[in-house]
């Protein structure tokens, strides 16, 4: 479910799902529901999300006696109500809510990046962006991370990278949104985006520009071919691509149904 506990009066009120909850009442479309004043996409649960929750349920659910509060699974009316009438697409409030770990300064940098480049690079369906978006989602901590945190080391001698010279392991630690990782890897990507990382301390451009983070894991997933699995809803194949087996998988499928939940009617 895009929400993992109830969200309202009387509810769980996780931060995560109170995003979703946020958003899906800022994009909800009806000609006769209309928010008094646009929701703040921040997590955090007031009266003026239980009353909006309450207006939704009067207006859209025609609910006798509106509860504010909005159930996950088979007792969620509201939530199948409120992905019936939300706006589908990555509109800045849906990004803010599938990325539901990151921060506003992350979320007013990144968003545009991503509404510029995914379609003009083939990550041009609902389907594929929801599964793009969930593995940089976990992969990047919602943008907290664009370098491993491990030092590298683990990596030197892998000549499966490319890493042959002393050093290399580290040098080419996985940077980038998706982690693009080992000389071999990093050498592609150059000839592909004419970024002359293999300069000693380029290679940290994958990790401190947040366009050459994004661009190198586009590159990264269209070289993989994973539009293809994507296509087949396939998120253990998606994951074992990108990751080299399933850890974090759960959360890969949170990013996964809060993407859908936005993207997909």
């Amino acid at each position: 479910m895009c929400i993992k506990n109830s969200v309202g009066i009387k509810g769980k009120n996780l931060k995560p799902d109170v995003k979703v909850i946020q958003a899906a009442l800022n994009l909800s479309q009806n000609k006769d529901f209309k928010l008094p004043a646009r929701l703040s996409v921040d997590g955090v649960a007031g009266d003026k999300t239980y009353d909006a929750i309450k207006l939704f349920q009067k207006i859209i659910g025609k609910f006798s006696t509106p509860d504010g509060r909005v159930d996950p699974g088979p007792k969620g009316a509201t939530l199948k109500l409120l992905k019936k009438h939300s706006q589908k697409g990555l509109t800045k409030d849906a990004f803010t809510a599938i990325m539901a770990h990151s921060t506003k300064p992350r979320i007013n940098t990144y968003y545009p990046l991503f509404s510029t480049n995914l379609d003009k690079n083939s990550i041009n369906t609902p389907l594929r962006k929801a599964h793009f978006l969930a593995q940089v989602g976990h992969e990047s901590l919602s943008f907290r991370y664009t370098e491993e945190i491990a030092s590298g080391a683990d990596y030197q001698g892998r000549k499966d990278l490319g890493n042959t010279k002393p050093g290399d392991g580290i040098r080419f630690k996985g940077r980038g949104l998706l982690q693009l990782t080992g000389r071999k890897n990093y050498t592609a990507y150059a000839a592909h985006s004419k970024l002359k990382l293999l300069v000693k301390g380029n290679e940290k451009l994958l990790s401190t520009t947040p366009k050459y983070a994004l661009d190198a894991s586009i590159w990264f997933w269209n070289n993989k071919k994973l539009n293809k699995r994507a296509d087949q809803d396939n998120l253990r194949s998606v994951t074992r691509r990108v990751n080299g087996g399933y850890n974090g998988l759960l959360d890969r499928q949170d990013y996964l149904c809060r993407a859908k939940f936005f993207l997909i009617p």
